[in-house]
Parts: C-alpha cells; sequence; structure tokens
C-alpha cells in the first residue's frame, strides 16, 4: 500500500487532515510527523506517494524539509500548507519545486482536489517512469539483437565502412548471400547516424505481390482498387526523418523500381489512387542477394536505380570467408538463446567449436545460429565435439 506522510506540529490539524483525507483515499496508509525534523527523517525511510507539510514548524522549517527532501529523491510530490503571513514563503516553495500550497484555514474541498491531482499526476509520473525503463531494456535487446559479433579482417573493414557512411546520408547498397547479417549492417548504419532518433521502417521487397508494392512503400487513397476500404499510409511516410531499408530490392517490379527512382530524385511520394505529392526526408539503404550487374543486363533491374542507390556499397561476405569469428557468435547465440528460454548458458568445448569450423555454412550465420539452439537443446552440459557430429547433419 502507497503511504501519505503529514508533517504537522499542530496535532489537532494533522488529526483533522488524517481523519478526512483517510476517508477519502482509502488506498493509502498515513504516516504523521510531528516536526519538519521528523518529516525528514521518515521521508529518508521511506518513499512517499505525497507528502503534505506545514511551513512554519520548530527544528526543520517545511521549506527546508522540502529542499533537503527534494535533493535526497528528486521525485517525491509536496502540497505544503501555510498560514496568511507565509505566502511568500509558499510561492518560494512553489518556486523550489512543490506541486501545490494550500492557505490556512483551510478549504477542505480545495484540500481534496489538490491531494487527488497530485496523486494522478505522480501516478503518471511512475507511469511514465517505468514506460521509459521498459523502452530502455526493449532498445537494449533491439541493440543486442542487431549486433554484430566478430573480430576478423572481413567484419572489421565492414564496422570501418560503416562508421564513415553512417555520419552522411550517402544512399548504401549492401551485397551478399542470404543470412550473412546484411540487415544488421543497415541497422548499425541507421543507429549511427543522426536518424538514429527517427523511424527505421523495413520493407521485404521479395515478400509482398507485385501487385501490393506500389501501396505497400507510397501508401494508397481509399477507393483507388479492390479492397482499398480506407487510406493508407506508404513506407516511405512512414520513415519520414529517418531511415527506409528495402531489403531484396532485386525482386522489386520495374514498375515499382520507377517510382523509386522518382521518390528518390525528388524527395516526394504520390499515394496509389492519388495526385497528390507528399514530400518526405528519408535516407535510403537497400540490400540484395544478387548480381545486380547480371539483373542489369537481362532487364530485371535499372541500371539508372542501380547507380541512385549504390553510392556506397557495402559486400557482406558468406560465413565461409569469417570461419575465424564462429566461437564468438556461438557464444553470444548461446546467452541469447538461454536468455529466451530462461535457462543457463550452456559452453560449446573447443573442439566442438574446432568441428563447427571444418563445417560449411551454406545458410550462414543464420543457419549456425540455429544449430546452436539445435545443440543447446539436444546436447550435453558442455556441447563437444561428439554432440555436433550426432546433431549437425552436413
Amino acid at each position: 500500500m502507497q503511504k501519505i506522510l503529514i508533517v504537522e506540529d499542530e496535532k489537532a490539524i494533522s488529526g483533522v487532515l488524517h481523519s478526512i483525507l483517510s476517508d477519502e483515499l482509502t488506498d493509502y496508509e498515513f504516516v504523521i510527523a510531528e516536526d519538519g525534523l521528523e518529516g525528514y527523517k521518515q521521508v529518508e525511510k521511506e518513499d512517499f506517494a505525497l507528502v503534505i507539510s506545514d511551513i512554519k514548524m520548530p527544528k526543520v522549517s517545511g521549506t527546508e524539509l522540502l529542499k533537503q527532501s527534494l535533493a535526497l529523491k528528486p521525485e517525491t510530490t509536496f502540497i505544503m500548507i501555510s498560514g496568511h503571513a507565509d505566502i511568500d514563503s509558499a510561492v518560494s516553495c512553489l518556486k523550489e519545486g512543490a506541486y501545490d500550497f494550500i492557505s490556512k484555514p483551510i478549504d477542505i474541498n480545495r484540500l481534496i482536489t489538490s491531494v487527488k491531482n497530485a496523486l494522478v499526476k505522480e501516478t503518471l509520473k511512475k507511469e511514465n517512469k517505468n514506460l521509459q525503463t521498459e523502452n530502455k531494456t526493449l532498445k537494449k535487446k533491439v541493440s543486442k539483437k542487431y549486433q554484430m559479433i566478430g573480430t576478423s579482417p572481413a567484419l572489421q573493414k565492414i564496422q570501418d565502412m560503416i562508421e564513415k557512411v553512417a555520419v552522411s546520408d550517402a544512399r548504401v547498397l549492401i551485397t551478399g548471400p542470404n543470412g550473412a547479417g546484411k540487415e544488421l549492417v543497415a541497422h548499425a548504419i541507421h543507429n549511427q547516424s543522426d536518424r538514429a532518433r527517427g523511424p527505421m521502417i523495413e520493407v521485404n521487397c521479395a515478400a509482398i505481390p507485385s501487385e501490393l508494392i506500389e501501396s505497400e512503400l507510397f501508401g494508397h487513397v481509399k477507393g483507388s482498387f479492390t479492397g482499398a476500404i480506407k487510406d493508407k499510409q506508404g513506407k516511405f511516410e512512414q520513415a519520414n526523418g529517418g531511415t527506409i531499408f528495402l531489403d531484396e530490392i532485386g525482386d522489386m517490379s520495374l514498375i515499382a523500381q520507377a517510382k523509386v527512382l522518382r521518390a528518390l530524385q525528388e524527395s516526394k511520394v504520390s499515394p496509389v489512387g492519388s495526385d497528390k505529392e507528399i514530400k518526405v526526408d528519408v535516407r535510403v539503404i537497400a540490400a540484395t542477394n544478387k548480381n545486380m550487374q547480371k539483373e542489369i543486363e537481362e532487364g530485371k533491374f535499372r541500371e539508372d536505380l542501380y547507380h541512385r542507390l549504390s553510392v556506397i556499397e557495402i559486400y557482406v561476405p558468406p560465413l565461409d570467408e569469417r570461419k575465424e569469428d564462429i566461437k564468438l557468435l556461438v557464444e553470444h547465440f548461446s546467452g541469447m538463446i538461454a536468455d529466451e528460454h530462461g535457462t543457463a548458458t550452456k559452453k560449446f568445448d573447443d573442439k566442438a567449436i574446432d568441428a563447427l569450423k571444418a563445417l560449411s555454412w551454406t545458410g550462414n550465420i543464420r543457419e549456425l545460429r540455429n544449430v546452436v539452439e539445435r545443440l543447446i537443446i539436444l546436447g550435453g552440459n558442455t556441447v563437444s565435439e561428439g554432440d555436433v557430429a550426432s546433431f549437425v547433419r552436413k
């Protein structure tokens, strides 16, 4: 049960306050202190939802109690009680951080209203603090999810490029095989850029039917096609002020490519079925596992769009070209999987790591992650070379 502290040297007044407020606020427990010094000791000892304090008191005044308490616990909410001669002191208390002051003789209705409003404010403040804590926790989880693990020269080269590229708004094309970590590179660029506070909107161009890709990217207006029952904001508009990540850009239709090219040239988009142009401020990062020169030669991808997208090109090599990172990746995935399953982290012995390094990883890091999870579930307390031989089929 949350507590309210009443600091008042006149027992008659503190008794009346306690009686009235305890009837109104049955979910709260009340503590009474007879002077400012005792009040401060209570604040030191406990966290109060609210402190109601007189200003003129022996030993420590209400003004000093307020200052000392807020220095110790800045989140504490205070309502001050003042006599007419103490109005200047009450105003000073507001400047010091008090929520409100009530003049004597006390207007009971005014007091109850102020107390309830202060408690609502305190509740909202705590909810906001909890939300911020949850947000920080979530960001840490997301950050861990997109963490790039390894010390190989190939990965170091990528990280050096990311550091240089992130500070600009240059468009980036990330190439490399499926599962190699192209998405991690895109997130690293966004997170290290000036746009990190803005949104990062991801679009898997291969997963969206060609007839819907324009609507997905640029939005549509109600009635523009069958099934368009209301206006829809497109991904470019959602990414305004941030980054849009066009994954598997090589699978985008030529019609959609033309519209993307126009959006990049003019920084404007037009929803399907509308003549309206919407200004967008978006950084574009694209990724593909295809040979783009071959796609251009075969007429499947526009050369002008390719040059627009590939101001900077970052190649992410397959895991087979950076096997020295496998040990660190296994340790990283083992920790992540233990967190997800709520279990202790399993260790992999050196021979198990060597056995994993000896394999060919056509599915790259994504495949390695799945294999690590399988070995954690099926292997011994310490994953051994025998576990790798038994549970990893190549």
